[in-house]
C-alpha cells in the first residue's frame, strides 16, 4: 500500500508535455502536496506509518458504510485520493520572511484566510499570530502560517533573536525569481511549476536537522517558549506537521494507538466497535455528502439504506486486526513519544468544525553551530503527526455556543471527565455531555441557526412555483421542492490547534515577558503580506445568502428559514 498519493502527469490534457501552457494553480497544490507527503515520510518514518494507518482505517469505514448504504462504494484508489488531503503548518521568523510565504502560496492559488491571534489563546496562548492558506472554494490543501512575535519578549531576547533571525536566507534565489515570474505573466508554464516545487520541497520547507546559537536555544526552552527557538534558531521553514484526513477519528485513534502498543488487542476492539457504532449513527445523507466530495445529492439519495448486524460490524473489524497485524504497522518499534492523551474538537457526535489529534512530537537529532564556531549535538522536540475529521461550518451564534460547551468541559477535565488512559468509554461519554446543546444533524443545526447551508431549487420545486405549500426553506427541504448542502468547515480552530502545539511540546502556554506587548492586529499582517485576509465566516454567510436568494428567485417567493 502507498501512503502517499499518486498524481497523474501535470502536463494538461491534449497538450503534448513540451507545449508551453500556465498549470492549473489546483494541479500544482496536489504536486506540491503529494511531493511534501513523500517528502515528510522519507525524514519521518512514523508518519508514513500513520498514512498507512489511516488507509487501512478509511478502508474500514467506507466497507462498513457500503453495508449501511446500498450502491455506496469506493475502491482503494478513490480512498488514496480523499485520505490525500492534507493540511500543514509553517512557522515563520521575521516579516519579511513571512510576506514571501504569501507570495509563494498566492503561486498555487492559495488566498489568505482568518487572522488567528495565538498569544491571546489563555492558558494555551504562544508567542505567534498566524493566517492559513487555502483556496476560497472547495479547498483540497490548506496550510497554518505562524509569524513569530518578537515585540513578546523583553528587549534583550528580542534583540538576540532578531539578530539571529536577520543572518539567514530562507528562500532561494530561484525561488524568488519563480515567484516574480509567475507574478508578472499571471502564471507558470508546468516546467517553471515543478521547478518551484522542487525549491519548496527540498530546500524552502525542508527539514535540515541544523540550527544556530546554543545558548539562544536553551534560553528560550527554559524560559516556557519552544515555539519561538524553534522558530528562531533552525535555518529553514520546516514542516511542524502535515495532516491527513480520516473518516472515523476515534477509529484511526484506536488503531495508532495499537499500533504504538499503548494498548491491546481487547481494548482496541471494544474501542473500534464503539468507534463504527457510532459512524453508523451520524452516517445520513448528509454526512455522507460532507465526507465524500465526489458524490452528488441525485447519487447519494439513491442509495438504499438498511442497518449493518452485528455479525457484519464485529467480521468489519476482524478484517482490520488482522490488517493491523502485519510488520508494516509494527509502529512500536520506530522512534515515537506515545499519542495524544484526548482529541481536541467537539465530541464524535456533535458534526460542527473539526476533531484534531496527533502522535506526539518526536525528539530528532539536531546539530547546533554557534557563533563561535563550536558545534553542540542535541534532540530537538517539535514535529508531531496530526490527524483531522472536518465537519459543518458553524454559524457565530453556533461558535459562541460551541466556546461554553468546549471551556466548560475543558474545566471538567480530571474533575467530571475520567482520565481517558484508565477509562476511555467515561471519558468520551462524559466529554460528550457537555455538547448536549447541539443538535446531532444538519437540519438540526440549520433550524436552529447554527449551521450554514447551501440550497437549490429542486425540478419538483420550480414545477410546483406559484403553488408551494410553504415558505419554510427547511420545510420546502423535507417536501423535496429545494435541496440543501452542509457547509464544510475548512479553517482552524484556535483553541484545538494551541492545545495541540501544547501536548506536544509538553509546555502548556506562554506569558509575555516584555514589559507593554502591543497587540498584534490582522491589519498589521495584512500589511505585511500585502493583500486582504479573507474573514471564512463571511463567506460561509454569503454563500448560504446566495444561495437562498437564487433559490426565492427560482420559486418565484421569498423563502427563508423559520426559527
Amino acid at each position: 500500500m502507498n501512503p502517499t498519493n499518486t498524481i497523474a502527469s501535470p502536463h494538461p490534457a491534449g497538450l503534448p508535455p513540451h507545449v508551453s501552457a500556465f498549470a492549473d494553480p489546483r494541479s500544482m497544490q496536489d504536486r506540491l502536496f503529494a511531493a511534501l507527503s513523500e517528502a515528510f515520510a522519507k525524514e519521518v518514518p512514523l508518519y508514513g506509518g500513520s498514512l498507512r494507518v489511516n488507509l487501512v482505517c478509511n478502508v474500514a469505514a467506507c466497507d462498513l458504510l457500503s453495508r449501511a448504504y446500498e450502491g455506496f462504494s469506493m475502491t482503494e484508489a478513490d480512498i488514496e485520493r480523499t485520505s490525500g488531503e492534507r493540511h500543514g503548518a509553517i512557522r515563520i521568523g521575521t516579516p519579511e520572511e513571512y510576506a514571501w510565504v504569501a507570495r509563494w502560496f498566492a503561486a498555487f492559488g492559495m488566498e489568505p484566510h482568518n487572522f488567528y491571534d495565538m498569544s491571546r489563546v489563555g492558558a494555551k496562548s504562544q508567542p505567534v499570530v498566524a493566517t492559513a492558506y487555502r483556496s476560497k472554494h472547495r479547498p483540497e490543501h490548506r496550510v497554518f502560517c505562524s509569524l513569530l512575535l518578537t515585540e513578546y519578549f523583553d528587549d534583550q531576547t528580542r534583540a538576540r533573536i532578531e539578530s539571529l533571525l536577520s543572518q539567514r536566507r530562507v528562500f532561494t534565489d530561484r525561488a524568488r525569481m519563480l515567484i516574480e515570474k509567475g507574478e508578472r505573466q499571471g502564471g507558470l508554464s508546468w516546467d517553471d511549476a515543478e521547478a518551484l516545487i522542487t525549491e519548496g520541497v527540498e530546500r524552502i520547507f525542508r527539514w535540515t536537522g541544523t540550527a544556530r546559537d546554543f545558548g539562544l536555544y536553551t534560553h528560550l526552552c527554559d524560559a516556557g517558549f519552544k515555539i519561538a527557538a524553534d522558530i528562531a534558531c533552525f535555518e529553514a521553514h520546516h514542516l511542524n506537521h502535515l495532516t491527513p484526513n480520516t473518516f472515523c477519528m476515534d477509529l484511526y485513534t484506536a488503531a495508532m494507538e495499537l499500533c504504538l502498543s499503548e494498548i491491546n488487542e481487547p481494548a482496541f476492539r471494544e474501542r473500534a466497535t464503539r468507534a463504527m457504532r457510532q459512524l453508523l449513527d451520524m452516517a445520513d445523507r448528509d454526512y455522507m455528502r460532507l465526507h465524500f466530495k465526489h458524490l452528488s445529492a441525485d447519487a447519494v439519495a439513491a442509495f438504499a439504506r438498511r442497518t449493518p448486524s452485528e455479525r457484519e460490524l464485529d467480521a468489519e473489524i476482524e478484517r482490520l486486526v488482522q490488517t493491523l497485524r502485519a510488520p508494516e504497522f509494527d509502529l512500536h518499534e520506530l522512534d515515537h513519544a506515545g499519542f495524544k492523551d484526548y482529541t481536541e474538537g467537539p465530541d464524535a457526535g456533535t458534526p460542527v468544525f473539526l476533531r484534531q489529534d496527533a502522535y506526539k512530537a518526536l525528539s530528532e537529532p539536531v546539530r547546533v553551530v554557534n557563533p563561535d564556531g563550536s558545534v553542540v549535538d542535541m534532540t530537538h522536540t517539535a514535529r508531531f503527526g496530526e490527524i483531522e475529521q472536518r465537519f459543518f461550518a458553524a454559524t457565530p451564534t453556533g461558535r459562541a455556543l460551541y466556546n461554553r460547551c468546549a471551556d466548560a468541559a475543558e474545566a471538567a477535565r480530571g474533575v467530571s471527565i475520567p482520565d481517558p488512559a484508565k477509562d476511555h468509554a467515561g471519558a468520551l461519554s462524559a466529554y460528550a455531555k457537555f455538547f448536549d446543546p447541539f443538535p446531532k444533524n444538519l437540519h438540526g443545526l440549520l433550524r436552529a441557526g447554527l449551521a450554514y447551508g447551501e440550497y437549490e431549487a429542486t425540478p419538483a420545486g420550480i414545477a410546483a412555483r406559484g403553488a408551494l405549500p410553504t415558505r419554510d426553506l427547511l420545510e420546502l427541504v423535507r417536501l423535496g421542492f429545494v435541496a440543501v448542502e452542509g457547509i464544510r468547515y475548512e479553517d482552524f480552530l484556535p483553541v484545538s490547534a494551541a492545545g495541540i502545539f501544547a501536548s506536544n511540546l509538553d509546555q502548556y502556554g506562554t506569558r509575555a515577558t516584555a514589559p507593554n506587548p502591543p497587540v498584534f492586529t490582522r491589519q498589521r499582517l495584512e500589511a505585511i503580506i500585502g493583500r486582504p485576509i479573507i474573514e471564512a465566516d463571511e463567506e460561509y454567510a454569503r454563500r448560504e445568502r446566495e444561495s437562498i436568494e437564487r433559490v426565492s428567485a427560482a420559486l418565484g417567493v421569498a423563502v427563508a428559514v423559520s426559527r
